[in-house]
C-alpha cells in the first residue's frame, strides 16, 4: 500500500519566513501602541476603561501571534516527520 500523496502547493515551510516576520511585526506593534496607550492614558487623564481597551487589544494580538507561531511549529514538525 501506498502513502496518501499530498495535494498540490507551496511546499511547507515555504511561506513560514513571511508569516514569521508578520508576528514579529504584530508583537513589535502591539506592544508599542500598548506602551503608546498607557503612556497617553496616564499624560492625559483617560478613564480606565481606555486602559482595559488597550490591554484587551494588546492581549488579542499576542494570543494571535502565539496561535500563528503554534501553527507554523507543527507545520514544521510534520514536515521534517515525512522525510
Amino acid at each position: 500500500m501506498t502513502a496518501p500523496r499530498r495535494p498540490p502547493g507551496p511546499a511547507p515551510g515555504r511561506d513560514d519566513s513571511g508569516q514569521m516576520r508578520l508576528v514579529a511585526l504584530v508583537i513589535a506593534g502591539a506592544m508599542l501602541a500598548w506602551l503608546a496607550a498607557n503612556w497617553a492614558g496616564r499624560r492625559y487623564g483617560w478613564p480606565a476603561e481606555y486602559a482595559f481597551l488597550a490591554d484587551l487589544a494588546a492581549i488579542g494580538a499576542l494570543v494571535w501571534s502565539l496561535m500563528v507561531t503554534w501553527r507554523i511549529w507543527r507545520r514544521r514538525a510534520d514536515a521534517s516527520h515525512e522525510r
